[in-house]
């Protein structure tokens, strides 16, 4: 066959096959070509789910009569202009490509007027690089881009296009996460001639958490959770919803970096990480997120269709994210902790509890597994080391109480009513405790360092010689988590030693191993093991707890409460139900009419 070279306007319509996919690829390209034109309003008006017509319009700075024909030419773009700029992209477009490839396989219109001119120009196409030079037109100040019968002359692309409302509807995410990545622009959507979506500018934090209610929906928006944490020379901020928030599949997940919408599986992973023990097996966690690092960290320049990113420090920067959102989850979940700081000196702080408690991991084992009469008698003994509001305390005043406040009673044998400065407060007991059984365990654990326990059979494994490879190279992370692995051959391992915690739990050596071994290639790291001596201790905390149906002393039920405050990721059980529930006085008032 000869080589020969491919005419433009196949390449064009080639680059768009990587670009251009759906109406959706269309508009997100030209949001963010009026994104990065500093626009501070941006109108999208579709008609036909975007196949029949599309056209995105902006205030920005405008396109300069001379440079029109040169922005609808391939690998043309003002945001890059040499390798420096390359390592440290700012801008949300960069390669060039995206107006020439629409062009390619549409039949565009762009008009532009720059601020400071009094006469726009518009420039036309039909599928082929324009060759008439721009003519003067009426336009505000800013860019229109018009995109009709998208794929009209790439018959076989057209034919993958779905169903009006499902193109739409494609289009609607695409403005979600723009109008998410950029709160100090308005942004409006039209279907069909109907506004769909009308967004102002979002200025101070009651504003924006405003936009996320009609973004991501009033449901998300009443459960969400401030994070701003910052170390390592990154800065991460956003909003994460509570536990009791998630969903059955990873759909209403956000995450930009240095504010480029990406869908990242290592960032996804650092979340879900940062959620552990606090989310049903098979849930995910909504969020929205961003993370501000410097640009040379991180290269956008990994796909055409810049989603995807890559990280220099891949491992640093999911440690960052998971301990971030573990703090925060930690720290303010419930508001148990941030009340407990300005009531500090009316119970037992943390730190105190531990002093107190028993400093043998094996002597907290021992009243974990304790039940029936031993355990009343070792709840006893609990209480007289520490000291907390006894039986009298149901008497005194609900002003300047601590966070959970004092109990009231006992539902049922299943639920512990308190009273505190804000009304009635609701305790699954057997939740409550079996979340501080499961902390103390974990504070013991990480206290001892997790401990390994030799096989009396090593057990072999093939794998490949990069897996192989990938085992020895993490040979001492693994050993700290007490997994032994030893490689026999260039594709043979043994396992010496499992952490002890595993050794009498009915786990899976093999399929444990090749999981830790897909997480070390992917991310550099592993929470497999982790994560499994985990679901141990979490099973020993539940099988510990004190039970439903269990007549408890005022004593006892205060002690539960005061050790909830103490306690991080209180609000929610090891499964991820909630451990608590507040009623204030309001709503007590509205379910007896009072005021009304």
């Amino acid at each position: 066959m000869t080589i020969k070279r491919l005419p433009s306007q196949l390449v064009s319509q080639i680059a768009a096959g990587e670009v251009v996919d759906r109406p959706a690829s269309v508009i997100k390209e030209l949001v963010e070509n009026s994104l990065d034109a500093e626009a501070g309003h941006i109108e999208v008006d579709v008609e036909q789910g975007g196949v029949r017509w599309m056209r995105v319009r902006d205030d920005g700075v405008g396109i300069p009569r001379d440079e029109l024909a040169l922005a609808l030419g391939r690998h043309a773009t003002s945001k890059v202009a040499g390798l420096e700029d390359l390592e440290q992209v700012r801008s949300l477009g960069f390669r060039g490509e995206a107006l020439p490839s629409i062009a390619s396989v549409s039949r565009l219109m762009i008009t532009s007027r720059q601020q400071d001119q009094e006469t726009a120009w518009r420039l036309c196409g039909d599928g082929q690089v324009p060759q008439d030079e721009p003519v003067p037109a009426a336009h505000p100040p800013g860019t229109s881009v018009e995109v009709r019968d998208l794929f009209f002359n790439v018959p076989a692309r057209r034919k993958f296009l779905r169903t009006e409302r499902t193109e739409f509807g494609h289009i609607e995410q695409v403005l979600a996460r723009a109008a998410l990545g950029r709160f100090a622009v308005a942004f409006q959507l039209r279907h069909n001639g109907r506004v769909l979506m009308r967004l102002p500018t979002a200025q101070g934090t009651a504003a924006m958490e405003r936009r996320l209610a009609e973004v991501c929906g009033g449901g998300f928006a009443e459960q969400i959770l401030y994070v701003e944490q910052e170390a390592l020379g990154m800065r991460l901020w956003g909003w994460i919803a509570r536990p009791t928030f998630s969903r059955s599949q990873p759909d209403l997940q956000y995450c930009y970096v240095n504010g480029r919408a990406v869908r990242d599986r290592m960032v996804s992973h650092a979340v879900r990480q940062g959620f552990e023990d606090v989310l049903y097996q098979g849930r995910h966690p909504a969020f929205v997120l961003y993370l501000e690092m410097d640009p040379r960290e991180v290269d956008v320049n990994v796909h055409p269709s810049k989603h995807e990113v890559r990280f220099r420090e891949s491992q640093r920067v999911h440690r960052f994210l998971a301990q971030s959102v573990k703090t925060t989850l930690a720290e303010t979940a419930d508001g148990v902790s941030q009340r407990a700081e300005h009531h500090g000196s009316l119970w037992p702080q943390k730190a105190d509890a531990q002093s107190a408690a028993p400093t043998s991991g094996t002597a907290d084992l021992g009243l974990v597994q304790a039940s029936g009469s031993e355990a009343r008698d070792q709840m006893a003994a609990y209480l007289r080391l520490h000291p907390s509001p006894s039986d009298n305390a149901q008497g005194e005043s609900a002003q300047g109480s601590p966070p959970m406040g004092y109990a009231l009673g006992q539902l049922h044998g299943i639920y512990i009513l308190a009273q505190n400065e804000q009304g009635l407060v609701l305790v699954d007991m057997h939740a409550a405790h079996e979340r501080i059984t499961y902390e103390r365990l974990k504070e013991a654990l990480s206290g001892e360092g997790v401990h390994s326990q030799s096989l009396l059979m090593p057990t072999g494994l093939t794998v490949s010689r990069r897996e192989a490879d990938a085992l020895e190279s993490h040979e001492a992370l693994l050993a700290e988590l007490g997994l032994e692995i030893q490689r026999t051959a260039p594709d043979r391992v043994a396992v010496r030693a499992v952490p002890a915690p595993l050794a009498d739990a009915d786990v899976d050596v093999d399929a444990l191993v090749r999981d830790v071994i897909a997480d070390v290639i992917e991310y550099d790291s592993s929470d497999r093991l982790r994560q499994s001596i985990h679901e141990v201790l979490a099973s020993m905390a539940c099988h510990g707890s004190v039970r439903a149906k269990r007549k408890l002393e005022m004593a006892e039920m205060n002690a539960l409460l005061r050790d909830m405050e103490a306690t991080e990721r209180s609000s929610q059980c090891n499964h991820g139900r909630p451990t608590w529930v507040q009623l204030g006085l309001d709503q007590l008032d509205r379910l007896f009419l009072r005021g009304q």
